[in-house]
C-alpha cells in the first residue's frame, strides 16, 4: 500500500513537472494567419525575369540569396547578397537590409534549370503514385523567404516567377563554380 502511495504521489510529480513547462515560441496559429496575409501580397509581386532584371538594376535595390553560404559562394545570381535561411532573426536582417523599404529581389534553387549540382530542384517525388495525392510536391525556399521577410515586416518584395536555364543571359550568375567568361 504505501509503495503505491509513493508510486502515486512521483507519478504526481513527474506530470505537474511536465505540465509546468514553459511552451515553446512556436505558434503555428500565428503563422497560418500570417500564411494567409502573405499569400494575395506575394502574388501581386512575382515577377517574370525581364521585370526582375529591371528591378535589379534600380538604386538601393537588395538581391537576396538564402540557401547555404556554400551553395551561395560557388553560383549565385551576379550581386546577390547572401543570409541564410536559417540565420534569419530580425537583428541579422536589420543589419543587412538598410529599411523595411528596401526593395528586395528573391529567388532560390527552383528558378533556375541545367544545374542540378547548385541549383539542385527541392521537391519531393512519393515512391508510389497515389492518384489521390500529388505526383510531386515541389518545396522552394522561395516560399518560406518570403512569408519571413513579410513577418518581419519587408513589404517591398519581389519574386522571380519563373524557370530559367543557368544560360539564359538575362541573368547573370557569379561565383566560384562560374566558369570565366561565362
Amino acid at each position: 500500500m504505501i509503495r503505491q502511495i509513493l508510486t502515486f504521489a512521483l507519478f504526481s510529480l513527474m506530470t505537474s513537472a511536465v505540465s509546468a513547462q514553459t511552451p515553446s515560441k512556436v505558434d503555428y496559429d500565428a503563422f497560418e494567419k500570417l500564411v494567409a496575409e502573405v499569400k494575395p501580397h506575394r502574388a501581386a509581386r512575382l515577377v517574370n525575369v525581364e521585370r526582375f532584371g529591371s528591378l535589379s538594376k534600380q538604386k538601393d535595390v537588395i538581391i537576396l540569396d538564402t540557401r547555404s553560404k556554400a551553395m551561395y559562394d560557388a553560383k549565385h545570381v551576379k550581386g546577390a547578397i547572401h543570409l541564410n535561411f536559417s540565420d534569419f532573426t530580425q537583428k541579422a536582417l536589420e543589419n543587412l537590409i538598410p529599411s523595411k523599404d528596401t526593395k528586395i529581389l528573391i529567388y532560390c534553387n527552383n528558378n533556375f534549370d541545367e544545374d542540378e549540382e547548385y541549383f539542385p530542384t527541392k521537391s519531393f517525388t512519393p515512391p508510389t503514385p497515389n492518384p489521390n495525392r500529388l505526383t510531386e510536391l515541389t518545396l522552394a525556399l522561395n516560399i518560406p523567404t518570403y512569408i519571413n521577410l513579410y513577418g518581419y515586416g519587408f513589404r517591398n518584395v519581389y519574386e522571380l516567377s519563373e524557370l530559367i536555364s543557368i544560360h539564359d543571359g538575362r541573368i547573370q550568375l557569379e561565383g566560384t563554380a562560374v566558369p570565366e567568361g561565362f
